[in-house]
């Protein structure tokens, strides 16, 4: 029996990237980013979803490719994992696709310890990089996220809320 799971792709520049449907909370259109000091390099700053304080991850630069300004066509996937509610920034988000298990070539046989990529997807129209979302951020990097987000809270008030910001 063929076993297969959902991914929903997008797209950073011209490369098609997935992650696992089963993370996903939502799509939403980008809104404007807040900046966070000291956060981690690859976090953009964070966003208002609905009164829930949610960081951006650039996965532009998670995924090597040029910066740019987030623009109003771009999208925002909101995602939960184990450790926490996150938003990513995307150029566009193309769908979700069904993934039979026999198309995907696991990352560690391309290249062992392939940072940020759980497998390739291949199509007759090209790849697909599936991003392995635990290892977006580390451990100690969400670690001093929270902790950062905890004392920006604690200087804020609990109150606080950007106008403009609220998905």
């Amino acid at each position: 029996m063929n076993k297969s799971f959902r991914l929903l792709v997008f797209t950073l520049d011209s490369q098609r990237y997935a992650l696992r449907f089963d993370v996903v909370e939502r799509v939403v259109r980008a809104v404007a980013v807040t900046p966070v000091p000291e956060a981690p390099e690859n976090v953009l700053g964070i966003i208002n979803v609905q009164g829930r304080i949610v960081p951006v991850i650039n996965m532009r630069l998670c995924f090597h490719h040029q910066e740019k300004e987030i623009c109003t066509s771009d999208q925002f996937i909101i995602i939960t994992t184990a450790l926490r509610t996150f938003a990513l920034a995307a150029d566009s988000v193309l769908g979700v696709v069904q993934c039979p298990t026999e198309r995907v070539v696991p990352s560690r046989e391309i290249l062992p310890h392939l940072e940020r990529v759980e497998g390739v997807m291949i199509l007759p129209d090209g790849m697909i990089l599936i991003s392995d979302i635990d290892r977006i951020l580390s451990i100690d990097e969400v670690t001093a996220l929270d902790g950062r987000l905890e004392n920006l809270g604690a200087e804020v008030g609990e109150e606080w809320q950007e106008p403009g910001n609220e998905l």
